[in-house]
């Protein structure tokens, strides 16, 4: 399966964070393996290449391993910064199930993460007029403004958008366009936003102001925010997985080593799968979820996708 394939399956945000809520039983349930992913560089060290290996039970039921490759200057190139591949293998045998070859795959399962976090803030905050600032807007910021579009639909007052790069218009969706304004710079974005989502390939932190009060952050990319902003997000910083995601120059890694947070001090994405988590918190109180990028997600889009692709009788058949 290819990525123009994905594309054409990819209909429906509501059932792509689903995914993500049933892998996260399985993460509560002890129901899944996930290795520390290594990373292969060579030649320019901000290139790199991921293993992600992983086992989800319950429904799903699947092993197998994503290999992605990120070389931000093929831009230059005229080509993605991004490139993956996800071998499915039947849990109980080993017997590979399913090639994908799709960036796509890691932009939406990265969107339906965010998009789960967004749903559980947003429904116990009982939102709407929300501000909605986006701060990258090449495949993944994309991704981000198409998932919340259709998650919260009516909710959303406006969108701010920014990009060192010129934001071109035919990639914002149609329905969305009287609602975008486009900024000179990141801080309006930050300032105005109820939700604010960095999506950026930065190589060094900039943001170093006090965010809006009981704004949700999604630190998408990871190497955005400054130690500085760190007192007013300590007392609730979420990650998806506190060892993966304290590591690698991340922000984690640098509020962990400039301003002592430890993994105790964190939550991580299954203890927030709370009916109230959102809604204890005091009103003015802003949240930073920090996600590394989860083997299990990836596994679990993968195998829905594949189902997808079953179903539409897509993709080319390799033996039957």
């Amino acid at each position: 399966m290819n990525d123009e394939i994905v594309k054409k399956l990819n209909v429906s945000w509501d059932n792509n964070i689903q995914v993500i809520i049933d892998a996260i039983a399985c993460l509560r349930l002890n129901s899944t393996v996930q290795p520390i992913k290594p990373y292969l560089r060579y030649g320019d060290v901000k290139n790199r290449i991921i293993a992600m290996p992983a086992f989800v039970g319950g429904n799903i039921n699947k092993a197998g391993i994503k290999w992605i490759a990120s070389f931000p200057d093929n831009i230059h190139k005229g080509l993605a910064r991004a490139h993956s591949v996800i071998v499915l293998n039947e849990a109980d045998t080993g017997v590979p199930v399913g090639i994908i070859n799709s960036g796509s795959i890691s932009a939406i399962r990265t969107a339906s993460v965010s998009g789960f976090i967004i749903k559980q803030f947003t429904e116990q905050r009982k939102s709407t007029n929300l501000k909605i600032g986006i701060i990258g807007f090449g495949p993944i910021g994309q991704h981000h403004l198409s998932m919340c579009n259709q998650l919260l639909g009516d909710r959303i007052e406006k969108v701010l958008l920014y990009d060192k790069t010129p934001v071109q218009k035919e990639s914002i969706p149609g329905d969305m366009s009287e609602k975008v304004i486009i900024t000179e710079g990141w801080e309006q974005a930050y300032s105005e936003a109820d939700i604010f989502i960095t999506c950026t390939a930065s190589k060094e932190c900039y943001i170093d102001k006090k965010p809006k009060d009981g704004s949700l952050h999604l630190n998408v990319s990871l190497r955005d925010y400054k130690p500085d902003v760190f007192p007013w997000f300590a007392k609730t910083m979420i990650v998806d997985n506190w060892e993966e995601v304290c590591r690698e120059n991340t922000d984690i890694e640098v509020f962990h080593k400039v301003n002592g947070l430890q993994k105790a001090d964190v939550k991580e994405i299954q203890d927030v799968f709370t009916k109230d988590f959102f809604a204890s918190l005091n009103e003015n109180q802003p949240v930073m979820f920090n996600p590394m990028g989860m083997a299990v997600f990836d596994i679990a889009m993968a195998d829905n996708f594949l189902k997808l692709a079953q179903e539409a009788n897509a993709g080319l058949l390799l033996e039957d």
